[in-house]
């Protein structure tokens, strides 16, 4: 189950990471740091979705 979790935490944190970018950007952030920041963000709540997808597939 580990490289599942891995795998699909990779795939999920990537797209949520480019759904936050875009997000940011529609909403006139301009700067930087903060697109960085959501990128960030949407990577880093993509593992807790990873982990529920692959026990949810387990």
């Amino acid at each position: 189950m580990r490289r599942l979790v891995l795998f699909l935490g990779s795939m999920i944190g990537a797209t949520l990471a480019f759904v936050f970018v875009v997000v940011a950007l529609v909403a006139g952030v301009k700067g930087l740091w903060p697109l960085l920041g959501a990128a960030l963000a949407g990577y880093l709540s993509g593992w807790p979705a990873a982990l529920l997808v692959a026990r949810r597939m387990r």
